[in-house]
């Protein structure tokens, strides 16, 4: 059986991705590399990070996203063609680092469903992935999201579903009322019980 070189966890903004991450990389019985979407958006240069989307001036509000990422008051993200690209070649150096030998654990956001999925599945290409799914409940993470302060409010609520819908996972775990060490223990197992570890 393959060894799982990759961990996927997909989950919206404040659903406790981050966290679990941490919690997997102290009980997996091998060092495991954690990435997180925010390290990429974080590592955009300021051009393509927006607070608040602008339509290009004569194109009026139809125009859709900029080039980069852009954060809307009511907590909606829109991602344009700069921030795609980087984001494939961001994605292309995990898959290379999981091709090298260090196991990968990817916390992501799929604004896209499916076609986040897909952009995966093409860059993780021949590598064995564990695809999680990690669910929150929206009140929950909407107060987290309240608590961190480091959010657009209505993050949380806008993608609490929104990034599950039509993807496809091997496993879910619930973070709502479950520790994220728990919920670490559910993922390790899994990967005992298929030899993926």
């Amino acid at each position: 059986m393959a060894t799982t070189r990759v961990i996927v966890l997909n989950g919206g903004s404040s659903s406790g991705k981050s966290s679990l991450a941490r919690a997997l990389q102290e009980q997996l019985p091998r060092p495991w590399l954690a990435f997180s979407i925010d390290d990429l958006v974080d590592a955009l240069p300021p051009a393509l990070r927006e607070a608040t989307p602008e339509p290009v001036p004569g194109t009026g509000p139809s125009a859709g996203p900029g080039p980069g990422i852009g954060f809307a008051p009511d907590g909606t993200v829109s991602v344009g063609a700069g921030f795609r690209a980087l984001e494939a070649a961001w994605m292309a150096g995990i898959a290379a680092t999981a091709r090298a030998g260090a196991p990968v654990i990817v916390d992501d956001v799929f604004l896209s469903g499916p076609a986040s999925q897909q952009r995966w599945r093409e860059a993780l290409h021949g590598l064995d992935v564990l695809w999680v799914a990690v669910h929150c409940d929206p009140a929950e993470a909407a107060a987290r999201e309240r608590a961190r302060g480091d959010r657009t409010t209505g993050m949380a609520a806008d993608q609490a579903a929104r990034v599950h819908r039509g993807v496809h996972y091997d496993l879910a775990v619930d973070t709502t009322r479950t520790p994220p060490a728990t919920c670490a223990r559910t993922i390790a197992a899994h990967l005992a019980a298929t030899a993926g570890t």
